[in-house]
């Protein structure tokens, strides 16, 4: 259970510092305050958990078609969303919106790809007469 709500915060916490960043490269993404900045990225995280797949999957055939180009369309669309929903999150249109969700997937997959999959950096542990344990 401990390991489930690690990784979730861990993943929140990645989704957060991604948004952030993205606010300060892009103009067209502004965000009031701290808190609607967080509540982005939980309503992010959601969105992308239960109403992505629903959405791709109701757009195979176009996906297919377009060899999963417009895929990226949809991740455009769900940041659109929570900026919709999410009072203090701004977004100036659809490519703002388009090149920042490439951003975000980019970076969250880097900054993802630096920690192991327990969700907690690896330290190796020394024994006091340097034997490791």
């Amino acid at each position: 259970m401990t390991a489930h709500l690690t990784s979730f915060l861990l993943h929140w916490t990645l989704t957060t510092f991604a948004l952030w960043v993205a606010s300060a490269l892009f103009r067209g993404i502004s965000f009031t305050n701290a808190r609607a900045l967080v509540l982005s990225a939980l309503l992010l995280g959601l969105v992308n958990a239960v109403i992505r797949p629903v959405v791709v999957f109701l757009t195979l055939p176009l996906t297919l078609l377009t060899l999963g180009g417009f895929l990226l369309v949809i991740n455009a669309l769900m940041i659109m969303l929570v900026s919709t929903l999410v009072k203090g999150f701004e977004l100036s249109g659809f490519w703002t919106a388009f090149f920042a969700s490439l951003f975000i997937s980019l970076f969250s997959f880097l900054l993802e790809a630096f920690i192991p999959a327990s969700g907690i950096p690896f330290m190796p542990l020394h024994s006091p007469a340097g034997i490791r344990v």
